[in-house]
């Protein structure tokens, strides 16, 4: 596994055309945070009727979710592919194709046009890293073929304007044909597409197996949980949407793989780790174990486990890899069971502030004592399946720590 699998696994994280949609989600992610602030403040307008209603700070951050991806993704494309000079007229480009294939409106007569906001948030998000895709591929295919040469004697922003000219007349010539000519709503085709996708990700089986892969298995191989992002976020955004437009609609929320439910089950991080971090800070009895897992509590505290991860260490660690396997099993079943069954509510707002507190999170996310329920009954949970594992590695590292002294 540490020789084979793991160094495949991070060549595939690192393919630039993954890398680029992992780098350009992260580069969106100030906005993501700021949709779920928005979601904060309309908690207290409940309470308060009086207060303001910054509902419109969510539509214009998350609720533009796709329209920056696909700036985004081609950009990030263009740096990957060392294009550097035309990431931002790639960027242009991947807007202007989006938008195109999004089925506008135009009202030629009353100089408008209109787009489905739902398309330009996170219901588009699939759209949107298709389109994004498409246009850093034709954008690095034209590149190849340089109408202007880098020895040429025109300035450099000359030769940009030459060189990008073709592509972005092509990409646009595509989206025109369908669109205009064709009469053809891409961006539903696409989500058509990969609509079994979706549906697999919103089943049972969907939910465990994801979020046993990124938060549990690949993440004890020292795998970053953000190496399977493009596929959960393409899940658990439109998810979040939906069951916002749900409720708004006077129905009920009804999809669980949303990035708010999962939330729930990251108590001090991917593998519900913060228990074992209480037990290596207080009860270890090996003097090495009691320092990391001190100095790892804050950041647990707040959903942040690497310094554990890495440094108890818990990856690549026989011992305490098993645990976290079987955490990250139980969490999410526990997750879907009470969540289908309404003991507790199903997230209906969006909320990215992962790094939340749990018991926080839990009445924040699910508007109900049963989520802060939920996070101390999983918690409680994680204590007796850690614990054995924990006194294990405790008494290898206490006789680790005496060889130490004893060389």
């Amino acid at each position: 596994m540490t020789e084979s699998f793991a160094p495949r696994v991070n060549k595939i994280a690192k393919n630039p055309w993954v890398d680029s949609i992992q780098q350009a989600i992260l580069a969106g992610m100030p906005l993501i945070l700021i949709g779920s602030f928005a979601t904060v403040l309309g908690l207290i307008k409940e309470y308060v009727p009086t207060f303001p209603d910054f509902s419109l700070l969510n539509t214009f951050s998350l609720g533009l979710f796709s329209l920056f991806l696909s700036y985004l993704i081609p950009e990030a494309v263009m740096k990957h592919k060392k294009h550097q000079a035309v990431s931002t007229q790639a960027g242009l480009a991947g807007i202007a194709f989006f938008l195109m294939l999004v089925f506008p409106k135009i009202n030629s007569k009353a100089g408008t046009i209109t787009f489905d906001l739902n398309s330009l948030g996170t219901a588009g998000m699939i759209a949107a890293l298709v389109s994004g895709i498409f246009v850093g591929m034709a954008m690095n295919l034209f590149c190849k073929f340089k109408l202007v040469k880098e020895d040429s004697t025109m300035p450099d922003f000359v030769a940009v304007w030459f060189n990008t000219i073709f592509p972005i007349i092509a990409i646009l010539l595509v989206g025109w044909l369908f669109t205009f000519q064709l009469k053809i709503d891409l961006a539903n085709v696409i989500n058509q597409f990969f609509s079994p996708l979706t549906a697999l990700g919103q089943s049972f089986w969907g939910l465990l197996i994801l979020t046993f892969l990124s938060f549990g298995f690949l993440y004890s191989f020292g795998i970053s949980t953000w190496v399977l992002t493009p596929i959960m976020y393409a899940i658990e955004l439109p998810a979040i949407a939906q069951n916002q437009a749900a409720v708004s609609a006077g129905h009920q929320a009804s999809n669980v793989f949303t990035v708010e439910a999962v939330a729930l089950t990251l108590i001090g991080g991917g593998g519900v780790t913060l228990s074992l971090c209480i037990m290596m800070a207080f009860l270890a009895k090996s003097e090495r174990l009691r320092v990391i897992g001190k100095a790892s509590l804050i950041p647990s505290i707040f959903n942040i486990n690497e310094p554990l991860v890495f440094g108890a260490p818990v990856a690549f660690n026989p011992i305490l890899m098993i645990p976290m396997w079987i955490n990250t099993l139980v969490a999410p079943i526990l997750l879907w069971v009470t969540m289908k069954t309404n003991l507790v509510p199903i997230p209906q707002a969006p909320f990215q502030l992962w790094y939340t507190p749990s018991p926080i999170m839990g009445w924040v996310v699910t508007k109900s004592i049963m989520g802060v329920v939920f996070v101390l009954l999983l918690f409680t949970i994680s204590w007796v399946i850690y614990y054995p594992f924990f006194k294990i590695y405790d008494r290898q590292a206490i006789e680790q720590d005496q060889q130490l002294e004893e060389e």
